[in-house]
């Protein structure tokens, strides 16, 4: 996640949607008082190699504005709180910034098939299973990981069912709209996405050839707002 004082926009960074590849290109935009949340220390090599600003600006500057859950993390785990998050959703955004920056600055995130999107979990989630010890797909729409992009999808990017953003761009045309963003934000070079967290699926089958009926109808149920509002199809 990333706000930007200097170029006055704020990332939300959904779950499978290249958010991590939009991040790093986005920070080498950033200047010192822009906010950046921390990737993994693997990520964090990439970003410094493509001369990204490194992480930022996410905690809280003093001890007298920690809040109660603050001062328990502190005491409870030994490490400083952290007041923005990777996948920090709007409402708690909205929460810690000033009216005026949340009202004012650009905000943006990134959708994609939610049929898609799940298998692309699906892979990632099991990437260190042996096939026959992968759950089946049916298994894995029950579990936290499938809720977790519910979370950290349409319910990152909304208020109480209402979009949040002021543009969410499609995976599927992803280079066309950051592209329209960065010619609206005003960035001198167009974003050049790095290459983070893939080669891991080896199945690069389209999800329409790995998914069953029943599959393909309880993702349609579970995701139906994202994709009434997007107007995908399978």
């Amino acid at each position: 996640m990333i706000i930007s004082h200097k170029h006055q926009f704020i990332f939300l960074k959904t779950t499978k949607t290249a958010g991590t590849s939009i991040e790093l290109a986005l920070s080498r935009f950033c200047g010192p008082n822009d906010i950046i949340t921390p990737l993994s220390s693997e990520e964090e090599k990439i970003r410094q190699k493509i001369g990204g600003t490194p992480p930022q600006n996410y905690r809280p500057t003093s001890r007298f504005q920690y809040t109660g859950r603050d001062w328990w993390k502190l005491l409870s785990r030994g490490k400083p709180p952290r007041r923005y998050r990777e996948h920090m959703p709007a409402r708690k955004i909205r929460r810690h910034v000033r009216h005026e920056t949340w009202n004012q600055y650009f905000k943006f995130c990134v959708a994609r098939n939610p049929w898609d999107r799940v298998i692309s979990q699906y892979y990632w989630r099991q990437r260190n299973l042996r096939q026959e010890e992968m759950p089946s797909i049916m298994e894995f729409l029950d579990s936290k990981h499938t809720q977790s992009l519910l979370r950290k999808g349409f319910g990152l990017y909304t208020l109480k069912g209402q979009v949040a953003v002021d543009k969410i761009c499609r995976y599927e045309s992803l280079e066309e709209d950051l592209e329209e963003v960065r010619q609206h934000l005003g960035l001198p070079e167009p974003l050049e996405l790095p290459k983070a967290k893939s080669g891991v699926r080896k199945d690069k089958r389209h999800y329409s050839d790995v998914l069953s009926e029943a599959e393909k109808d309880r993702i349609a149920d579970l995701f139906k707002d994202e994709i009434k509002l997007m107007g995908y199809q399978f």
